[in-house]
């Protein structure tokens, strides 16, 4: 496996022989050989590989050869060519990326540009965009999940090696660099959905938060403690009670200063872009607790606010759009003591709605709900991103393939769909209907945080948080319940977590506002 990628200058110097791997494309069909660079001298190695029958082209099989100076290339499989899109280079770049692990690290360079011209995808912006995913599928395969191993543990066998990284092509080394900043705060995301919840409490995440926000020039609020009742935060109020570890929701602003995009002074009065994250650091079930083996793997279940403190990493290191964004991090346990809020509880809410607790498993929406009211009130948002691990419905419904899109407002879908398209984090639109409010409607408050009957569970969840946002206020819920863990090794990932949310916001915030 890999433990660091470092890009170099696509103008640096190539190695000696034997000094790099070359990484040449074929599609389907083809001769390896057929795109070349011109003048190439690896051309009589990578010719003779066209005969071996493992040289099929398929879509991330790599044959490898060796020139006579003992150089190796490798023959990368593009696919069919009609069917070629540079997105396709996530995979295929994966294979690459886990084949340097196997020969032990060194330098790799790309030299795949003509192939990418004679597949229509030759333009600067198809390059950029195939260099960003070879870049995302490489630092990707860079993280691991081995921090919490200690003495008792033999060292892992999977050796660990740096790769360098070059492009022929300036357009795709460009693309390639963005690729890896993804890459690398998508592997933070993961590192903090691993960390154990004895480790990351709220607290724990509000000075991840504060980190973030000395390093990259963000301004960071905390507000806990008594502040949560002056600011009516009932929800983490509520939620987070029963636990020694206090709840917090955290708030993050970005101001462009000349940025992508940027307004110079006026953009301090634009509205903001707003994305908030579930953050339930631990997740019991409260007093309706969790049977059997249904608390394992719940340190994961602040990995919306994960995901979001990524993207905000990567919105001020290295997008910095044009345009101000704030992020919300609703960071509560939701644990068991004789303080813990219970089924039949009535929380009044700083919008004025009221609600009937009938599940207290069901308590990401309630802390949820905190941020969809405060920031309506304070930031008046151009529209607002949600991203949570909310129900084990959309589970049921669209499994590990797609996470749940639930939104109403035409230019925010478009946007959304668009960043999924182009991140590769896929989405599926579910649906939102005055049915699903009607069934949240409770006959003591105004509404219950979970309708027992568990029809159209995941539209439950997202009909709840409707009635937290402000009419006018485009709105859209991503529940990443199936997308936030891989459950297996292979591709850009490996077993645990996925750091899912991170690409698509990073697509959003690429776009103008």
């Amino acid at each position: 496996m890999l433990a660091s990628v470092a890009l170099v200058d696509s103008k640096g110097k190539k190695g000696k022989a034997g000094g790099e791997v070359v990484v040449v494309g074929m599609f389907q069909g083809e001769k390896p050989d057929a795109h070349l660079p011109k003048g190439a001298a690896f051309s009589r190695a990578v010719g003779a590989s066209a005969d071996r029958p493992e040289c099929t082209g398929e879509s991330g099989r790599i044959v490898e050869a060796f020139t006579e100076g003992g150089a190796r290339v490798m023959v990368l499989g593009l696919g069919k060519k009609d069917k070629f899109k540079p997105s396709s280079l996530r995979s295929a770049g994966a294979a690459v990326a886990r084949r340097m692990g196997v020969i032990k690290g060194g330098k790799v360079r790309f030299s795949i540009a003509p192939a990418l011209e004679a597949a229509g995808a030759g333009s600067p912006g198809d390059k950029r965009m195939a260099g960003r995913c070879i870049g995302e599928a490489f630092g990707l395969l860079s993280w691991d999940n081995l921090g919490f191993k200690g003495k008792a543990t033999a060292p892992d066998k999977r050796e660990r090696h740096a790769v360098s990284l070059a492009f022929d092509d300036a357009s795709m080394n460009e693309g390639a660099k963005l690729g890896l900043a993804i890459g690398e705060a998508a592997n933070i995301t993961r590192t903090l959905s691993e960390t154990p919840p004895n480790v990351a409490t709220p607290e724990f995440m509000a000075k991840a938060a504060r980190k973030l926000a000395k390093e990259f020039g963000l301004k960071c609020e905390v507000i806990e403690g008594k502040a949560l009742e002056r600011e009516r935060l009932t929800g983490h109020i509520n939620v987070g009670k029963a636990s020694e570890n206090k709840p917090c929701m955290i708030r993050l602003e970005y101001t462009p200063k000349g940025g992508k995009g940027g307004k110079g002074g006026k953009a301090k009065k634009q509205k903001p872009l707003v994305l908030i994250g579930k953050t339930v650091t631990y997740d019991t079930g409260g007093l309706s607790l969790k049977v059997n083996n249904g608390m394992v793997g719940m340190k994961r279940d602040k990995d919306g606010g994960c995901a979001v403190l990524g993207a905000m990493r990567l919105c001020a290191a290295a997008i910095k759009p044009g345009y101000p964004v704030v992020a919300y991090l609703c960071a509560a346990e939701n644990s068991i003591s004789d303080e813990a809020y219970r089924p039949d509880d009535v929380l009044t809410y700083r919008n004025g709605v009221t609600v009937e607790v009938t599940n207290t498993d069901a308590e990401g929406r309630l802390v949820l709900a905190d941020a969809l009211c405060y920031t309506c009130d304070k930031d008046a948002p151009v529209g607002i991103i949600e991203l949570s691990t909310l129900t084990g419905g959309v589970i049921t419904a669209l499994g590990s393939t797609f996470a749940g899109l639930f939104c109403d407002d035409d230019a925010l879908r478009a946007r959304m769909e668009a960043a999924s398209s182009s991140s590769g984090e896929r989405v599926w639109r579910l649906p939102t209907d005055q049915e699903y409010r009607d069934m949240m409607k409770s006959p003591v408050a105004d509404i219950l945080n979970s309708n027992p009957n568990r029809k159209a569970h995941a539209g439950q969840g997202a009909a709840f948080l409707s009635y937290f946002v402000k009419e006018g206020v485009p709105f859209c819920h991503l529940d990443i319940a199936g997308m936030h863990v891989s459950d297996g090794d292979s591709g850009m990932y490996v077993k645990g977590s996925s750091g899912f949310g991170v690409r698509i916001l990073a697509d959003v915030l690429l776009q103008e506002a």
